[in-house]
Parts: structure tokens; C-alpha cells; sequence
């Protein structure tokens, strides 16, 4: 059998029509020679005799070597047999059909691993039927044709399936490639992780490398597609990088003004007005954006060193000043062990006010406790503070005459009802009575209610 851009072999059946060359008679002179004969000895007839179609079926050799094959009911004459018996020449022909039986195998099965051959395993088919005609072999040529004619039908049929193939690969294909397209085309758009989407668009272009079998006008339209989107991507990415450098350049300039107005105030004493300073310049800083990495961090490094010696110069001068507020915070905590039992709204709340005004005068005028106690003495003296006002409220409370008028008329008509009851029950009328107490509970529980809210107020 061939395969594409070979060419085709030549079948045993297009072999000359030509008998082996006869060999000595037997028993002649030259049949005793030492010299070997040019036609090689036959191998036994049970050994050389085909194993796949019985040549005696299908044609025969006369008393004189003439070999025929029967076709059709015909006998054909297709050469002279003279090297050997009559079983070893029919043996030979029959192998010689043989051959062209494998040929048509071959092609049987090729066709049936691939159906995209069925062009040229058409030709090579109608190939060997036109020998078929003058083969010089015996076999069944009837049955051979027929398997021939089949194969040259079933290429029509592979042939289309063929195609049908090639167009679904081809499909599956363009399908692959539109897909990439747009992934590219949809990165090339949108993504800002530039890394990862240039990394995924190379990517694309080796996957794409791998994919075939689509005609040049789509694939070349489909490749338009990705080259626009990667170059798109790559202009993209070229204007971010391009913008981010000259933000950093600027970024650059704004901190080293930042610097500069960092380290001319790092010696400053005014406390305040400069750590407020220092907060805005932080403030500055981070809306600067990054400048290039190595600049930034040198750029840093020289406001942070500005910076922190300030603020350790500071941090010293309060150091320094807190110990001498140790002292302060020892004279309140006396001043509260001496005024905390004398102000007690409970023996009396004008009395308790004034000895809080004492104590409120001279807390002052002990002055600033240490920076980190500030809040712990508030909490002390706000405590005394405290237990003044709450008096005061509830006495205000317990005063307020609308609230306690309410209560009153309350109570009254409870106590009214109350009375009204006994009177009935006097009478003996004891379900007036029962009712009357019912009333009366009620109008109890709205005074108890008005008298707790009154109290609470």
C-alpha cells in the first residue's frame, strides 16, 4: 500500500506476464552439473503452498506447463510453468494472488485508521482493479473485485466523514482561537494587574501556537484580533509605568521639600505649634505618593531622623518636667484623703457644696500633675464632684411640685375610694364594697408608679 507523496509500488498483479524460467530436465546431463541452477530449489509443497486461498479452485497447469486461472467461468492463460511439480507451480501462483490480497488489506485498513485518506486510497484501489484483468496469479478474483469495489465505495463515504471531521476540528479550532482572542482582547481592556495579564497573554500566544488546521483568511483575521489586543495591552502598560514614573518624580521633589522644612524645625521649642507642624508635614507625605524606591527610602529616613529629634528633645523637656509634677500629684491625693469624708451631702448639702468649693480652689492651685496621671486625678476629684451633683438632682427631684402634685391626686383618690368600700361594706353591701376595693387598688398603683417616677427624676 502507499502513503501520501510516495510513490505507489507495483502490485504482484501488474507484474510481466512471464512463466519462471524453466529449469534441467530431469534426468539430463545438466541436471548432474555441480554448477547451481539460477532458480533457486522449491521448498516443500506443504510449505510454499499459500495458506490463505487454495489455487486448485480457482485454476490449473497442463501436461505441458501451461498455467490458466479461471475467472468468471473463463479460463485465462497466464503463463508457463517448467520449474518444478504441478502443486508447487499452482502453490506459486496462488502466493502471488496472495500478494494482491494483502495489498487490498492494507488498504482496508488504512482506510479504516484514516478516513483522510480516502483520495489516494481510492486511486491506489482502482489502481490494482485495472490490473486485475492481466494478474498473472491464481485465486479468487471474483471475490477480490468485490472487496476492491467495496473499498472504492466506502472511500466515498469515509471520505465524507472525513470532512465532516476536518470542518468539526476546524470549528473546534476557530472556536479556540476566538476564545483566546477575546480573553486577550478582554485583559488588553480592563485588567491593571499587569504582571499577571502580561504573563496570561504570553501565554495565549503559546496556546495559540499549538492550534491548527484553520484556513489562512480566518486565522489570519483571528490573529489580527490578538496582535491588536497584545499591542493595546502593551501600550497600556507602557502609559501606566510612564505616568507612575512621573508621579514619582514628583513625588520625589514634593519629599525632599518635606525634608527640608522637617530638619529646619527639628530644634524648635514651641511644642505644640511644632508637633502640630510635624502632623501636617506626615500629612503631605503620604498624599506625595511613592517616589522610585530607593529615593523614597533614603527621602524617609532623612524627615523620620528630623522628626524624632524633635520629638525626643520633647519628650525629654516633659520628662524632666514631669518629675517635678510628682510632687503636685502627691499634695491632690492628700487633698483628697483630707476633703473625701468631709463632703458628705448626707449631713447636709450646702455644707458638703461649700467644703467641694475648697477643695475644687485648692486643686488648682496645686497645678499639672504628671502628663501620664492627668486622666487618673481627673477621675478622683470628678468622683467627689459627682456625689455633690447627684444629691443635688435628687433633692431637686424630690422638690418638683408638678410631679408631686401628681402623686397627690393619685393617693387621694385611692384613699377616697378605699373609704367609700368600708362605708358599703358598713351597709352590708358587699359587692359595692368589692368594687369600690378593686378601684381603689388601681388608682393605689398609679400613685406608687407617679411617686417612683418623681424620685427617679
Amino acid at each position: 500500500m502507499t502513503t501520501p507523496n510516495q510513490p505507489a509500488r507495483p502490485s504482484p498483479a501488474a507484474m510481466p506476464n512471464r512463466a519462471p524460467k524453466p529449469g534441467p530436465r530431469p534426468g539430463s546431463a545438466d541436471q548432474q552439473q555441480t554448477t547451481p541452477s539460477p532458480v533457486p530449489a522449491a521448498a516443500p509443497a506443504a510449505k510454499v503452498k499459500s495458506q490463505a486461498t487454495d489455487p486448485s479452485q480457482f485454476g490449473r497447469i497442463d501436461d505441458n506447463g501451461t498455467v490458466y486461472v479461471t475467472r468468471g467461468g473463463a479460463e485465462r492463460e497466464i503463463g508457463s510453468w517448467q520449474a518444478g511439480t504441478r502443486e508447487e507451480g499452482l502453490a506459486h501462483y496462488g502466493q502471488r494472488f496472495d500478494d494482491i490480497v494483502t495489498e487490498v488489506e492494507l488498504l482496508e485498513t488504512r482506510l479504516a485508521a484514516h478516513p483522510d485518506e480516502a483520495t489516494n486510497l481510492r486511486t491506489n484501489a482502482e489502481a490494482i482493479k485495472a490490473t486485475l484483468a492481466e494478474a498473472v496469479a491464481i485465486g479468487d478474483f471474483d471475490a477480490l473485485e468485490a472487496r476492491l469495489d467495496k473499498v472504492i465505495a466506502d472511500t466515498e463515504e469515509a471520505g465524507e466523514r472525513a470532512k465532516e471531521a476536518k470542518a468539526a476540528r476546524r470549528a473546534e479550532a476557530i472556536a479556540r482561537k476566538e476564545t483566546l482572542a477575546a480573553e486577550a482582547e478582554d485583559l488588553a481592556e480592563n485588567s491593571t494587574e499587569w504582571k499577571v495579564a502580561g504573563d496570561r497573554i504570553r501565554e495565549i500566544l503559546d496556546e495559540w501556537r499549538t492550534i491548527r488546521g484553520i484556513d489562512r483568511k480566518t486565522d489570519d483575521a483571528l490573529w489580527k484580533r490578538y496582535s491588536r489586543a497584545r499591542d493595546s495591552f502593551n501600550r497600556r502598560r507602557g502609559s501606566h509605568f510612564a505616568e507612575l514614573d512621573r508621579g514619582r518624580a514628583a513625588a520625589k521633589k514634593v519629599k525632599e521639600d518635606l525634608v527640608a522644612r522637617a530638619e529646619a524645625m527639628k530644634d524648635s521649642t514651641e511644642w505644640s505649634d511644632t508637633a502640630r507642624a510635624y502632623r501636617d508635614l506626615m500629612k503631605e507625605w503620604k498624599a506625595a505618593g511613592r517616589a522610585p524606591r530607593e529615593v523614597d527610602d533614603k527621602l524617609w529616613e532623612q524627615f523620620r531622623a528630623a522628626q524624632d529629634h524633635f520629638f525626643d528633645a520633647r519628650n525629654a523637656v516633659n520628662a524632666e518636667r514631669d518629675k517635678e509634677f510628682e510632687a503636685n500629684a502627691e499634695a491632690k491625693d492628700a487633698l483628697i484623703a483630707e476633703y473625701d469624708s468631709l463632703i458628705d451631702p448626707a449631713k447636709g448639702l450646702g455644707a458638703a457644696k461649700a467644703k467641694l468649693r475648697e477643695l475644687q480652689d485648692k486643686w488648682e492651685e496645686i497645678g499639672y500633675v504628671p502628663r501620664g496621671k492627668v486622666r487618673e486625678y481627673e477621675d478622683k476629684i470628678g468622683a467627689i464632684e459627682k456625689r455633690v451633683a447627684d444629691a443635688e438632682d435628687s433633692r431637686w427631684r424630690q422638690s418638683d411640685p408638678a410631679a408631686q402634685d401628681k402623686v397627690n391626686q393619685f393617693q387621694s383618690r385611692a384613699d377616697d375610694l378605699a373609704a367609700q368600700a368600708d362605708a358599703a361594706e358598713a351597709k352590708g353591701n358587699a359587692k359595692k364594697a368589692a368594687e369600690l376595693r378593686e378601684q381603689a387598688k388601681q388608682w393605689q398603683e398609679f400613685a406608687d408608679v407617679a411617686a417612683k417616677a418623681a424620685s427617679e427624676r
